[in-house]
């Protein structure tokens, strides 16, 4: 039979019933649970999503991994930096800190001694001169 035979007006609700049997499977007494077009669709969706999913997940592994491996050749060569560098970074850091607040305290002091240098003798010591 040619499926042409299907489609034409006249066998519409055979063609009906050939697409309903297509999406319930036949009933089989103790073979398990059945499968429908449907839920090898939605199978084949699940699977689709699975494999894009492990894809990505792949590249940003080889990305990881290239980046290691670089980083390692770039030590073993001597052209790339100590390997403490964050530690001297933090302690670099803390240095300047301290040489920061070291200078604003100089800073008030001399602000302090050169306003005491500005009064006159005989003016209190919280006034200002006129």
């Amino acid at each position: 039979m040619d499926r042409s035979f299907l489609y034409r007006k006249q066998h519409k609700d055979l063609l009906a019933q050939i697409h309903a049997a297509e999406a319930e499977p036949p009933a089989r007494p103790g073979a398990g649970p059945a499968v429908s077009r449907t839920s090898l669709k939605t199978d084949l969706a699940n699977c689709q999503e699975r494999c894009a999913r492990l894809a990505t997940q792949v590249q940003q592994l080889k990305k990881r991994l290239s980046r290691s491996l670089g980083e390692q050749v770039w030590r073993e060569s001597g052209l790339g930096g100590p390997d403490d560098i964050e530690e001297d970074k933090a302690a670099l850091t803390l240095q300047l800190k301290e040489r920061d607040d070291d200078l604003d305290a100089a800073r008030a002091a001399n602000r302090e001694l050169l306003a005491q240098l500005n009064r006159h003798p005989d003016q209190p010591a919280g006034s200002r001169p006129t």
